[in-house]
């Protein structure tokens, strides 16, 4: 595997200006976790993430990526290899990628996705640009060259921490989702003001230099607004020709994609997939510099104030709800709750709602996935403890009044039936709930 080296990391910053996220209000130093401390070493530990795995592969020869026609590359066949569908297609036309010359309204960035890689494709570009969740690590980042070759390789793009290391991912390697603001008219900036947006933020806040499609009431968004980022034009809020939009052929031309939409439900789930990756992966950072700095008691005290972050969003706690049912236009809407797991009643974590909130059951399903799992057992047992604490009604506290009776038991019995590795009072006491 190629490697870029890390003199980029002297620079620290971030794509987008975040004036006061909880998170750093609360740590202050959010972007002071040394990359090179002994407990962490992200250079030098050999990453096991999907993309690393795939490297390894390749290199071995035990597996091909074939390279299709028509433009399209290795994108379909690295689409297939890591287990991405397709209709998780979201469309971006601000320049927020190391390929911005080749990003515009008529040409955007798109973006594929699961819980563990996400896949980015620009248009005549040089790369395809990927980044992937490591159990340990947190987000690795990626890039795979378009040009065919006998030997594809994936090289590792550090330098691109540059953008991905900062406050908008809480101090770790990670990824986020920024929306394109206009700023005031007294400010005479017609370059606008990006923000990063997840399943808090309103529809007013979302999407502004994306492309949107689906149906969502009467509620506005920024997305499908070329004029937000128009420095020759710039634009207000979003009117309503933008809005409720279910087909892109008018604005470009979509068959230069491997679906013709943006769909909303999609935006969504990699917003709130976003924030829980940086979280899962910051808290496991501290909590191993903590265990190697100083004793389990300290860490764990130190520790509480994160896990209560950490759980409270996985909760959707302070989640934005929605106005009015929203519904997209692809198959997302199918295919992801399909990924499951299920209980024996059928149902899942990944379940939509989509008329007052995004998911039916709200607990995060990053709760299944591999860095969750990864996680130093202080962390995770302790998280496991405050779910069960809320969920069984042991902690009253009005932070978690959003979730009804029915939730808690719903919940309680999903996870206590679908997950691995839970304590044996969480399954003491989803038998007794039957």
């Amino acid at each position: 595997m190629n490697r870029r080296g890390l003199s980029a990391l002297a620079f620290i910053g971030a794509v987008v200006a975040v004036a006061s996220w909880a998170w750093a209000e609360r740590f202050e130093d959010v972007l002071s976790l040394p990359l090179d401390h002994p407990a962490i070493q992200y250079a030098e530990r050999a990453p096991s993430d999907p993309v690393a795995q795939l490297d390894k592969q390749l290199e071995r020869g035990e597996t091909k990526l074939e390279y299709a026609p028509n433009g399209w590359g290795y994108l379909p066949a690295l689409l297939k290899q890591l287990g991405i569908n397709a209709d998780s297609q979201a469309l971006v036309f601000s320049r927020t990628s190391i390929q911005f010359p080749h990003i515009s309204p008529r040409t955007p960035r798109a973006i594929y996705f699961n819980d563990d890689v996400a896949v980015g494709y620009v248009q005549n570009g040089e790369e395809l640009e990927l980044s992937a969740l490591d159990p340990r690590q947190g987000v690795v980042l990626y890039t795979l060259e378009t040009a065919k070759s006998d030997r594809p390789g994936f090289a590792r793009r550090d330098d691109c921490l540059r953008c991905h290391l900062g406050p908008s991912t809480l101090g770790v390697p990670g990824i986020f989702i920024s929306s394109v603001h206009p700023r005031s008219e007294e400010l005479r900036d017609v370059h606008g003001s990006a923000f990063v947006t997840d399943h808090r933020s309103t529809f007013a806040e979302r999407w502004g230099g994306w492309y949107v499609t689906g149906t969502h009431g009467s509620a506005h968004h920024l997305g499908n607004n070329e004029a937000l980022i128009d420095p020759l034009n710039p634009g207000g809020p979003a009117g309503d020709v933008t809005q409720n939009v279910t087909s892109l052929a008018k604005m470009f031309d979509t068959s230069k994609y491997l679906a013709p939409t943006s769909d909303i439900v999609a935006l969504m789930t990699l917003e709130h997939q976003t924030r829980m990756t940086n979280l899962i992966t910051r808290i496991g950072w501290d909590a191993r510099i903590a265990l190697h700095d100083t004793t389990t008691g300290a860490a764990g005290k130190q520790l509480e104030p994160e896990i209560e972050e950490m759980v409270a969003y996985m909760l959707f706690a302070d989640e934005a709800p929605l106005g009015a049912p929203v519904a997209g236009v692809s198959s997302f809407t199918k295919t992801f709750p399909q990924r499951g797991p299920r209980d024996r009643a059928g149902r899942s974590l990944r379940d939509f709602d989509l008329r007052t909130r995004l998911f039916r059951y709200p607990l995060s399903y990053m709760i299944y996935s591999a860095a969750f799992d990864g996680l130093p057992d202080l962390v995770r047992e302790r998280t496991h403890r405050r779910l069960y604490d809320i969920l069984t009604g042991k902690d009253p506290s009005k932070k978690f009044a959003h979730l009804s009776t029915e939730d808690r038991r719903a919940i309680l019995e999903i996870v206590g039936e679908t997950k691995r590795g839970l304590p044996s009072y969480w399954k003491a006491a989803n038998q007794s709930s039957k």
